[in-house]
């Protein structure tokens, strides 16, 4: 009897062990889910390059789907990607949060991933850049390298914090500067955003930080032929020529993604908004021009490093 008796705790004991396995979510195969192309220069390719990341790090199978921007069609790549096995979706905009939040009852086992909303559940996981901290290291920037006193921010939206930390960001560096926003109330619209951009040049701007994804390379190109300064939007824009492009505000999808990826493979995925940062890693400043001198390059690297720190940007300290 004494036996059995231990034979059957060794069964419970394997059981248990095989049940918490089974609980981490071990990562089986990646899915991506994105509005626009992977193709673009900006936003959608950095989500495909950190689709094959995880495909690179975790030996797994990947899957992409281009164009997926309604309810019908979620459904319908949600499926298909079930199909396939995969348990890990991500949804590469705000927008998917509504998406998933209609169907992520009807497919328990599948977490979902997708950036800038506040809705979650069990799972559904959103994740966020902070983006304040971005757009006030590049209005110190603008703030430093502006001539006429007058620069200029181009948002999508009004919520954008990067909107409101650039803001921050010119005035700690020189109060003098007066900042010009306009709205151009959408990602995309790069026709919306030129026209912007004219009412942005009549105010007589000589930096411009175009935040909307869609629209950054064309708004850079404009001021290119404006004799106007850029600074990139969350890719790194140097390429686009260094007496235009002063530096850029680089977001490390490609790096996040991952990261994403492992906490689930180990259980480790919060079902909540997680927020990412300079303190990880995940955005830093791009190349810098050789029009910013190197006193200006030293007074932000300082403040990046004084935020990593401290959680503070310069206007925060006492």
């Amino acid at each position: 009897m004494k036996k059995i008796g231990a034979l059957i705790i060794i069964i419970f004991l394997l059981l248990t062990g095989c049940s918490n396995v089974l609980e981490t979510g071990n990562i089986q195969n990646a899915g991506l889910l994105v509005e626009g192309s992977i193709h673009d220069q900006t936003w959608g390719k950095k989500g495909y390059l950190g689709l094959l990341n995880i495909q690179e790090n975790m030996d797994t199978n990947v899957y992409f789907k281009e164009g997926v921007n309604t309810q019908m069609k979620v459904n319908e790549a949600v499926e298909t990607f079930a199909n396939k096995g995969v348990n890990l979706i991500f949804g590469h905009s705000s927008s998917y949060g509504q998406y998933f939040s209609a169907i992520d009852q009807d497919y328990p086992d599948i977490q979902f991933v997708y950036f800038n909303g506040d809705t979650y559940s069990e799972n559904i996981t959103s994740i966020k850049f902070n983006a304040h901290a971005m757009g006030f290291f590049a209005g110190m920037v603008a703030g430093a390298m502006t001539e006429t006193n007058n620069v200029g921010v181009l948002g999508a939206f009004e919520w954008q914090p990067e909107i409101d930390g650039f803001y921050e960001g010119v005035k700690y560096q020189n109060p003098e500067v007066n900042v010009e926003i306009r709205m151009v109330n959408h990602w995309d619209s790069s026709e919306q955003a030129l026209n912007r951009f004219q009412t942005l040049k009549e105010a007589n701007i000589d930096v411009i930080y175009p935040t909307g994804d869609g629209f950054s390379v064309p708004i850079v190109n404009e001021a290119k032929e404006s004799n106007i300064y850029a600074i990139g939007y969350i890719s790194d824009l140097i390429d686009m020529g260094e007496s235009t492009v002063l530096t850029s505000t680089v977001q490390h999808v490609d790096r996040l993604y991952p990261i994403i990826a492992k906490k689930f493979n180990k259980g480790e995925l919060p079902s909540k908004v997680m927020n990412f940062d300079f303190r990880d890693d995940v955005i830093t400043m791009g190349t810098y021009s050789d029009e910013v001198p190197k006193h200006v390059r030293k007074d932000v690297a300082e403040a990046i490093h004084q935020y990593k720190e401290t959680g503070n940007l310069p206007n925060q300290m006492n």
